[in-house]
């Protein structure tokens, strides 16, 4: 961080408000200070996750392109780009050259994109349909047919299923041939050989050997075995993200605007910041907004998760959709569409279900292998059956068969991300907004969990209990001083010094100009003189003489007291002792901690003797005391060597540690800073939060380990079953409509392994 040298009034210093703070490492930062920009496609037409693999790498290939993430569960594509050199026309263009198909989606765009799902459903069940009004014919044709049939059977059976193999599995053709032009193979792959191969065989007896047993109705009942199981993954699939729709339906419809002195009911999209909005009692706040005459009670529980309505008045900030619940108010909006707390909450949790969890990594390098790696076991099956043990081919390609449809690489794609969009779409629910499946894994292995003080385990409502002055200056004056420097700054402890000197009818301004310095304290020039009011730290380091104080400081921190001290250019004038309240849930969260083997430590800026009070309080087993934005990320560094570390904040000061932790938690009650600060975002800035999601991480993440062994487990059983490993001994070959019936289960299993997260407590 860069310092400036003290004021000096011989000098003359001149300089504007700059912010003091570092960049943090989250995207939305990054977004903004690049000039790049984010598009979201809906990508229809993928059955597993190679299909993932062939639609990221066509945009990744694309120019402009700096990123680009497939979500196979949620059929979307998240694309980070340079709006300089592509968009999004573009992109979706890049995705139809690979065989799939896209349609780019604005922010909070539920319309469309429920249109495509129900499109994607309605086209589903007519060939789920179609392939039934065939296939179940054919299964009932063939089970009486005899081993050598008459050839009117054989015939009926080619007519029954040649449309479902032709129409009904058209998609999965489709696919084969995407995969194939993209150089890979994926379940459409394994579909289209293992039915192709039943039917064509089939069809060669017919005509070249009518005598023979065929096997229309396996290839007939395969494909709609297979289009039941997409269809009911399908809805499965889309009861993972229902929270994010819940949050969607919340958004209200009309708002009752004052224009020209008269009030009218106009759409929500037709209101602009500035407007000024009239709310009643039962009505939704329609966008975000400022109240400007009344007061109310809002419910914000749909935002934040909290259930007490909270009271609101002149001044007071508002979040668009939360519902009033007493009193009439009007108010400024200040901000209208993708740009609200709620639009804004959404798309978090939208970008949170895009990402990939580490742990997903192991599933993608299994697909990239699995595909190829089963066509061959395959083709090895068929040719030790018929060449090194002498069955004949009817036998060693029902083996075949069964190995390419019992297969499924399906199940081991959803078994993450599934888990992921419930998980997170449960936390959001209770007002816990976590960003991304990475901060969902590294939650459920933390070590150390390391707590800002102010704001965090205090209420951020600091009061100054006392004043001291230095001789010959008065009380008030010093005060009116203080608080007009402090007028520009966010902290709590300058709110606090502003409101004594309200409280006390001292008149201040603004001075000429301010700078602030992050958990050191700010300086500024009033009337041709330089200040500084801050921590004594900040004073003594700017060589100024605070020996007449010394005894007061010592009283005051002995009191348990948050100290203050203001200055001139050579000399302190006055010491603020203020007081915070302890948040009263913190000593349960820090024994709840304990409890889960997690190491608690607190990291403050204020002196030791208050920081020793407050560890003492609540259970901390250690702090540090003293220390500025810098030295809290050194902090955490050094207790990254040790594990996992998550860094619990409000996201003002704190931003370096944060971003430096492996877990950045903000207590943000939901503001600006907080939403942008955290990988998790706590909306209700209550602790309680922080070990509920904890446990959804371990619960998650159990889940998530139980999904990838059922689905490794059920190919690593299931294929060599197919594939006749237990004929000799049992004399049983698992027929393929049977194993084609567990494949499609198995994908569908998964899913609603996920959605059982929902039956869970955390």
């Amino acid at each position: 961080m860069r310092t400036v040298p003290p004021l000096s009034s011989t000098t003359n210093r001149r300089f504007r408000l700059k912010r003091s703070g570092q960049p943090s490492r989250r995207r939305g930062s990054v977004l903004r200070d690049s000039g790049l920009e984010k598009a979201e496609l809906k990508i229809t037409g993928m059955h597993c996750e190679s299909c993932v693999r062939v639609v990221e790498r066509a945009l990744a290939k694309a120019s402009g392109v700096r990123e680009a993430s497939v979500n196979f569960a949620a059929g979307k594509a998240t694309i980070t780009y340079d709006p300089s050199m592509t968009d999004s026309a573009r992109l979706v263009r890049e995705v139809e050259k690979t065989g799939f198909g896209a349609r780019h989606i604005e922010a909070v765009d539920t319309g469309k994109a429920e249109a495509m799902y129900r499109e994607e459903l309605r086209e589903l069940r007519t060939r789920l349909v179609t392939g039934a009004v065939f296939a179940v014919p054919a299964l009932v044709l063939g089970m009486g047919m005899m081993q050598s049939p008459p050839l009117w059977q054989g015939y009926a059976l080619w007519l029954l299923a040649t449309p479902v193999q032709f129409y009904v599995g058209l998609p999965f053709y489709t696919g084969a041939w995407v995969a194939l032009k993209n150089g890979v193979s994926t379940m459409d792959t394994l579909v289209a050989l293992g039915t192709s191969a039943a039917y064509f065989y089939s069809l060669y007896l017919l005509l070249f050997a009518g005598g023979e047993h065929q096997y229309f109705e396996t290839s007939a009942v395969l494909i709609t075995l297979v289009v039941l199981g997409k269809y009911l993954e399908a809805i499965s699939k889309r009861r993972t993200s229902e929270a994010i729709r819940k949050l969607e339906r919340l958004f209200p419809a009309e708002a009752s605007v004052i224009r020209n002195g008269i009030e009218a009911n106009v759409s929500v999209e037709e209101v602009d910041p500035g407007d000024t909005v009239i709310v009643r009692p039962g009505e939704q706040v329609p966008v975000d907004g400022e109240i400007i005459r009344g007061n109310t009670t809002l419910d914000e529980s749909m935002v934040t998760g909290e259930s007490i309505p909270v009271s609101r008045g002149v001044g007071d900030a508002v979040i668009g959709s939360t519902i009033n619940r007493e009193g009439v108010f009007s108010m400024r909006v200040t901000r209208t569409g993708s740009e609200t707390m709620l639009a804004r909450i959404i798309r978090l949790v939208e970008d949170a279900q895009m990402q990939k969890a580490p742990v997903q990594r192991f599933a993608d390098r299994v697909s990239s292998w699995f595909v190829p790696a089963v066509i061959a076991i395959a083709a090895l099956t068929f040719f030790c059956w018929f060449f090194l043990f002498g069955a004949d081919p009817g036998f060693a390609l029902v083996a075949a068969v069964s190995v390419l449809v019992i297969a499924c690489p399906c199940a081991l794609g959803l078994a993450t991300p599934t888990a992921i969009m419930v998980g997170t779409g449960m936390g959001a629910s209770e007002g816990i907004l976590i960003k991304g499946g990475d901060a969902l894994e590294i939650a459920g292995g933390l070590k150390y969990v390391v707590f800002d003080k102010t704001g965090t385990l205090t209420k951020a409502e600091p009061r100054v209990t006392a004043v001291s002055v230095r001789e010959g200056y008065d009380e008030r004056h010093c005060l009116a001083l203080a608080a007009g420097i402090e007028a520009g700054s966010e902290h709590p402890l300058a709110r606090a010094v502003v409101k004594k000197a309200e409280t006390q009818g001292a008149d201040f301004s603004e001075p000429d100009e301010f700078r602030s310095y992050a958990g050191r304290g700010v300086e500024a020039m009033v009337d041709g003189v330089g200040y500084r009011i801050g921590s004594v730290r900040f004073i003594t380091e700017s060589g100024i003489d605070t020996q007449d104080f010394c005894d007061v400081l010592e009283t005051f921190e002995e009191e348990g007291a948050t100290v203050i001290m203001l200055a001139d250019e050579q000399r302190a004038l006055a010491v603020f002792a203020l007081r915070d309240t302890l948040k009263p849930e913190a000593s349960e969260v820090i024994a709840e901690l304990g409890a889960m083997g997690i190491e608690t430590a607190m990291i403050t800026g204020d002196n030791e003797r208050v920081a020793r009070k407050i560890a003492g309080e609540t259970g901390i087993s250690s702090f540090r005391a003293g220390v500025l934005p810098e030295e809290k990320e050194a902090f955490i560094a050094e207790l990254q060597r040790k594990g996992a570390v998550a860094m619990v904040g409000d996201g003002i000061n704190d931003a370096p540690a944060l971003a430096r932790a492996d877990i950045g938690v903000a207590m943000g009650s939901g503001t600006d800073i907080a939403m942008d600060a955290g990988d998790i975002v706590f909306m209700r800035g209550d602790l309680r939060s922080l070990p509920r999601a904890i446990r959804l991480s371990r619960l998650t993440m159990r889940r998530i380990r139980m999904n990838m062994f059922w689905a490794l487990f059920y190919n690593a059983v299931g294929i060599p079953v197919a594939a006749g490993l237990l004929y000799p001994w049992t004399g049983w070959l698992l027929s393929p409509m049977i194993a084609g019936g567990a494949m499609a289960m198995s994908s569908v299993s998964v899913v609603m392994s996920s959605l059982a997260l929902k039956m869970k407590r955390f």
